[in-house]
């Protein structure tokens, strides 16, 4: 249930008393966060070297699904933030999704403990501090790590998300796209990465040479590159991430018994020198989310609000197409009730495009050791509205878990710039021990759904078993595709080149939302929302 510190209040907050006391330029800005309906709070107000405690910076609860941006330099408390956001969500009966790239987020679950520094900042901005520990789950990509596996299928995951994590460029992007459509059209299933190596490994074959040349704008020589790809990549041990069972990203939306929000822990640190790999699965989860969800409009609080930690993998080397479908993604899934939050080390690390759609921002301190230090500092400032702070002063000078706020009121306009000192989390600062996270997932009802892989006949299968025949149409099972589930061809389509095969709009992700925006079919044995 909620608790005492984010149970909503029954009025807007009077900036009175010895509120009223505070400096003019400082009462006006806490005028600017005392809301009516429920928020949550971030902690209290600095100003002129000062904390104030009686000035309170929070953020409207309805507001998180105008996404938002936690960023700051290493060790400036940006993993405490999620935290106190996290847990005040939950508390709110708003699940969470969480991705642990170090591994410190676990603790979640568990009640936090009382020593001097918590003690002392909970007094710094009145916060009336109790151990809490918030319903969690915990979930590890491909099993790697100890949680409950998230996998998904080669298909799902799509032409435009694997041509990020290979590496490949735009032409051998749009060629691997012809190639789903090939498999789609002879009926071979990708489920894992032997599947799609299966079917490249044919088309570049003797046996193979008459199928590629009918695909039409598909080079041998490019087919080989995208193999040689495919072969390095399993190599890293990355087959066990796709496969089946998929995960049903509906298990992301539930709550407790009591209400609560589940938080959903995606632990990270097992796969942390695969960056690429692991944010481009973050964004399968999302688009995935949007692709299933419903229209809700503006909601009294967030269906799920989802961090995706080091953002800036992926934008790195993103090409044109992955970079319009993640604007596209940001841009409507607020209307299916979701929140994202962005989190990295400067403002500039997002496309100008995406970071015009985060309406919360939570600047931690910047450091300005070098040039390029300063020039990201001065973007950054460039990035907040007017402010009586000296704000490039202000973000080098703050500490440990302190930062400048600004976010979106009740009526959808930004707040005044504060500087905040922010309350200390009540769960557990650190990785939960070893033995409760086990214990914590064998006791899971997911892990009996996902634990165990299952490698069914698809199109591995049946090119192994088809060897000598003239081509997959020999080979091809009468069974009919799955009612529902989405073609690899309209994944892969968008290109100039996919065009001449396939009339669509939109690549992997783009596709998504277009599908989800006209209503055709859902997946297969996917449940509603």
């Amino acid at each position: 249930m909620p608790d005492r510190e984010t149970m909503p209040p029954t009025a807007a907050p009077e900036v009175s008393g010895r509120a009223a006391a505070l400096p003019q330029e400082a009462l006006r800005i806490a005028s600017g966060y005392a809301f009516s309906g429920p928020a949550l709070h971030l902690g209290a107000l600095l100003w002129d070297g000062q904390c104030l405690p009686d000035a309170h910076v929070r953020v409207p609860l309805a507001m998180l699904s105008r996404h938002g941006l936690v960023a700051g330099a290493t060790g400036t408390g940006k993993t405490k933030t999620l935290q106190l956001i996290a847990e005040q969500l939950s508390a709110q009966g708003v699940p969470v999704f969480l991705a642990d790239v170090k591994g410190d987020l676990s603790g979640i679950a568990a009640p936090g403990r009382p020593d001097a520094r918590v003690e002392g900042r909970a007094a710094d901005v009145q916060q009336r501090w109790t151990a809490t520990g918030f319903p969690a789950e915990y979930f590890a990509l491909g099993g790697i790590g100890r949680g409950v596996p998230v996998r998904a299928t080669v298909t799902a995951f799509g032409p435009l998300l694997l041509s990020k994590v290979l590496r490949l460029n735009r032409t051998q992007e749009e060629s691997l796209a012809l190639i789903f459509h090939y498999a789609d059209s002879k009926g071979l299933e990708l489920i894992d990465l032997k599947d799609l190596r299966a079917v490249v490994t044919f088309l570049t074959s003797d046996e193979g040479r008459p199928e590629l040349k009918a695909v039409g704008g598909l080079s041998a020589a490019t087919a080989g590159v995208i193999l040689r790809s495919l072969t390095a990549f399993e190599a890293q041990g990355a087959s066990g991430f796709f496969g089946e069972p998929e995960f049903d990203t509906g298990e992301l939306l539930r709550t407790d018994d009591d209400g609560r929000g589940i938080v959903s822990v995606l632990e990270l640190s097992a796969v942390q020198d695969r960056p690429r790999l692991f944010s481009t699965f973050l964004m399968w989860l999302l688009a995935d989310l949007f692709h299933d969800l419903p229209e809700v409009g503006d909601t009294d609080k967030p269906r799920l609000v989802f961090f995706l930690d080091e953002a800036h993998l992926l934008f790195d080397d993103a090409s044109e197409a992955f970079l319009e479908s993640i604007t596209r993604t940001v841009r409507l899934i607020r209307s299916k009730g979701v929140g994202v939050f962005f989190v990295t080390q400067t403002p500039k690390d997002l496309p100008a495009d995406v970071l015009a759609q985060l309406g919360n921002r939570v600047q931690h301190a910047l450091r300005a050791f070098t040039p390029d230090d300063e020039k990201a500092l001065t973007a950054t400032v460039r990035t907040f509205p007017k402010s009586p702070y000296d704000l490039e002063e202000v973000l080098t000078g703050l500490g440990t878990g302190e930062a400048v706020v600004t976010v979106l009121s009740e009526k959808g306009a930004p707040t005044p710039v504060a500087a905040t000192r922010l309350r200390a989390p009540e769960s557990l600062m650190g990785p939960l021990g070893q033995g409760d996270l086990e214990r914590t997932v064998a006791g899971s009802p997911l892990h009996g759904r996902y634990a165990r892989a299952v490698d069914r006949e698809s199109a591995y299968e049946r090119l192994e078993r088809g060897r000598g025949a003239k081509g997959p149409d020999e080979m091809r099972d009468a069974a009919p595709e799955e009612e529902g589930r989405p073609s690899t061809a309209q994944q892969g389509a968008g290109s100039a080149l996919f065009q001449s095969l396939a009339r669509s709009v939109g690549t992997q992700i783009g596709r998504e939302i277009t599908r989800s925006l006209f209503g055709t079919a859902r997946r297969s044995g996917r449940r509603r929302r």
